[in-house]
Parts: C-alpha cells; structure tokens; sequence
C-alpha cells in the first residue's frame, strides 16, 4: 500500500499538513494535520510498503513498544484509507 499520487506532506509553520494537489482537490479540498509520528508513516507511505514494515520502522525511530506500535499505525492506515488517501 501506498499514498496515491496526489497528496503532499508539507511542513507550514512548524506543523506537518497533508494536502492534496492538481487533479486530486477535485474530490479532496481539505488537509490532515500530522503529528510527528503520523509524519514519519506517511513518509514510509510514500513507497509501496506494508503496515508490518511500518511498524518495524517506527519500533527504530520512538520508544514505543511493538503492541502500541502497532496500533497506532494500524489507527493512522486506517484513517487515511476513509480518507481515500492510499492505495491497496
């Protein structure tokens, strides 16, 4: 899975913000604000990868364990898919 093309991630005053752009505010006119570890997902999104990949990931970038690790990736996947913002 992966971010479609599309979306951006842009840091604007300090906070990262997911938007769309071209074609994709057609269907897409609002932002997502990230927190860092949102932040760091979406990058790994941005290549075609897997939630468990991400999580192994984030378990070498924060001091989480792999069961909050996993759960937050999972609730981050899981909000961007509603959102129509991945690709399967």
């Amino acid at each position: 899975m992966k971010i479609k093309s599309g979306f951006i991630k842009r840091t604007v005053g300090g906070r990262n913000i997911a938007v769309a752009v071209g074609e994709r505010c057609k269907d897409f006119d609002g932002m997502i604000t990230l927190n860092d570890m949102a932040g760091f997902i979406w990058d790994c999104l941005e290549n075609d990868t897997t939630a468990e990949e991400i999580v192994k990931k984030v378990l070498k970038e924060y001091e989480v364990d792999k069961e909050k690790a996993t759960e937050d990736v999972a609730a981050f996947i899981k909000t961007l898919k509603d959102a129509g913002l991945i690709d399967e």
